[in-house]
């Protein structure tokens, strides 16, 4: 059987798509706590706050964050998805987090994942794989090109730039690697340089737009505090029409950033040549 009823048509590079949007958090917490517009952080704490969800599958960073070593976790409040919000770029299995939210008595789990986990809730349903897929009630894939050895923060970082894991306050990539540091300082290393340590795995990897999720979402575009955001299921509808309707998210028009569509469809149109 087919997760959207069809196979999706050879344009559909990015998968089968309902909606596209430019999304943000109205709470200014919660985005000034996300990675763009806070919109997966928004997304769980309304999931949370209205029984859709018990848990969330996610990542986080080890110990006091100065490390930046991604580890999985379990967010199960508005202060724990707050507390796990911001992008890695290094690899966060946050599957394995799973039995840590069965234990603590969840029942219905949303997972937060780049395309290679967000299409696990997906898969496991089609083979009917009994109560993990039932629990697996949500997913929220990450546009994702590639993730990078942990080694990237001393091999480059550090050693060519003299940014020190615990130095960095923010990374996010926008065509370039951006580091915020904890002293108010901005710093921009090319992606090119970071090449070398692109995972083994994310070289095979077909999907950029993480297609099986019931929601994707991506820091891609014009406008930096905006997520672009691809409704995929009912489930996914939904959801973003509960959130407008109670004022938790704004959204615009996917076509108000005409750049980040056609950077969307690029980008997974490479990753399908891969």
């Amino acid at each position: 059987t087919f997760m959207f009823g069809r196979e999706r048509t050879e344009e559909e590079d990015a998968g089968v798509v309902g909606d596209i949007l430019l999304v943000r958090a109205a709470d200014p917490e919660v985005r000034d706590n996300g990675q763009d517009g806070g919109l997966v952080s928004a997304i769980l704490i309304w999931a949370l706050e209205h029984d859709v969800i018990d848990a969330a599958l996610v990542s986080a960073l080890e110990g006091d964050g100065t490390t930046w070593k991604a580890v999985p976790a379990v967010a199960r409040t508005r202060a724990e998805v707050l507390a796990t919000a911001g992008s890695r770029y290094t690899y966060s299995a946050n599957t394995l987090a799973y039995p840590a939210a069965v234990e603590a008595g969840a029942e219905k789990i949303a997972l937060v994942g780049m395309s290679c986990q967000a299409s696990a809730p997906a898969m496991m349903k089609s083979r009917k794989a009994g109560k993990v897929a039932r629990r697996l009630s949500l997913s929220i894939g990450l546009l994702c090109s590639k993730t990078f050895d942990d080694a990237i923060f001393e091999d480059l970082f550090e050693a060519k730039y003299g940014l020190t894991r615990a130095a960095i306050k923010k990374i996010n990539i926008k065509g370039v690697f951006q580091i915020w540091t904890h002293d108010g300082e901005y710093h921009e290393v090319s992606l090119k340089e970071g090449q070398a340590w692109t995972r083994e795995g994310c070289k095979a990897c077909p999907d950029f737009a993480a297609e099986h999720a019931d929601i994707s979402t991506g820091g891609i575009g014009a406008f930096s505090d905006w997520t672009l955001t691809i409704v995929r299921t009912d489930q996914g509808r939904e959801i973003m029409a509960g959130m407008v309707a109670d004022g938790v998210v704004e959204t615009r028009p996917g076509d108000d950033d005409p750049g980040a569509i056609a950077l969307l469809h690029k980008l997974a149109r490479v990753s399908r040549r891969r």
